[in-house]
């Protein structure tokens, strides 16, 4: 029996959407292969929490537990934190010194795609669409008038690195860009502003199952709301629709695009890119590495559409782990 450390919670503000995601992969692994540990990591604490909820720190020189008395270290580690640390690429160069298996790419990749602004740039020379962009970090002077000349109205302002959709606006009009960019720095000192892009939204799971790089059923999303929102997210604002209601021609050049992102970025693991269609082409918005794993996910949303269960879903991924 292996021993998994499901790694959940993290420093940001989705590690609510963490603990649930982990609370997930707990749920539904294999135990009669796995021994699985529920561990929450905050900056405060690295503890793990057993069924009775009592908390066992973990000894960060090797990240091994200590219950009654015995040591336990683990085979591999299942990363379900979303944001900081555990989707930045600070876990993974953590693990990787320590010469402990996880489940996400490795540092460099999750460090990039974390960086909104660094993915789309190094992913432009592949011939992959982007929005217009405008990028500001704190402290730089704001002229409204020069952004709005760039990228136009209504547009995005967005934290350069975070998730969940916290700290995005939609600005319609001069008057709420100042507002909505103090609302971003909250969430990040480096932000992105992008020109609207007036189509379908899909969101697009790429994974490597059982060793060969596999793109899932797409997914549309409605969203009730400006956009797709934290609300549109989590809260049932949105209907997601897999698969997506696009062309057989469109969806094959939609899966071309997520699966040349996923390999030209030498991607491991799980990830979920979203992209907005304009004119029967895809523009991609983002990358997320540690896509939610709530049963009402999207990632995994789209693996039972393929015919893939949480369990093997899950289990792939320890597999595809150890065998690194």
């Amino acid at each position: 029996m292996k021993n998994v450390a499901i790694i959940m919670g993290g420093y940001s503000s989705e590690y609510q959407i963490s603990l649930t995601s982990g609370g997930v992969v707990y749920q539904y692994l294999d135990k009669t292969k796995y021994n699985p540990f529920k561990i929450h990591i905050f900056k405060e604490k690295w503890v793990y929490v057993n069924e009775s909820n009592e908390e066992f720190p973990i000894n960060k020189n090797d990240f091994s537990i200590e219950v009654d008395g015995q040591k336990i270290t683990f085979d591999v580690v299942f990363n379900a934190i979303h944001g900081t640390p555990g989707e930045d690429g600070l876990m993974q160069a953590y693990f990787e010194l320590l010469g402990i298996p996880q489940t996400s790419c490795d540092y460099y990749q999750s460090a990039l795609t974390f960086n909104k602004r660094d993915l789309l740039s190094v992913l432009k020379p592949y011939g992959i669409k982007t929005a217009t962009s405008f990028y500001l970090n704190l402290g730089d002077e704001i002229n409204a008038e020069k952004i709005i000349e760039t990228v136009g109205l209504p547009c995005f302002v967005k934290p350069n690195k975070s998730g969940s959709s916290f700290g995005i606006s939609k600005v319609k009009t001069k008057n709420e860009l100042l507002p909505a960019i103090e609302n971003a720095y909250k969430e990040d000192n480096e932000i992105i502003i992008e020109s609207f892009l007036d189509g379908v939204e899909v969101s697009v799971g790429v994974i490597n199952y059982k060793g060969k790089v596999t793109v899932l059923p797409i997914t549309e999303i409605v969203s009730e709301n400006d956009f797709f929102d934290y609300e549109a997210k989590y809260l049932g604002k949105s209907q997601e629709i897999t698969p997506a209601r696009i062309s057989e021609e469109l969806n094959l050049k939609v899966e071309t695009v997520a699966k040349r992102a996923y390999e030209v970025l030498k991607m491991k693991g799980f990830s979920r890119s979203e992209f907005i269609i304009v004119n029967n082409e895809p523009y991609m918005l983002e990358m997320n590495t540690i896509p939610g794993m709530t049963t009402e996910s999207i990632l995994p949303q789209q693996a039972r559409a393929a015919g893939i269960s949480l369990t093997e879903l899950f289990d792939n991924a320890i597999e595809l782990a150890l065998a690194k």
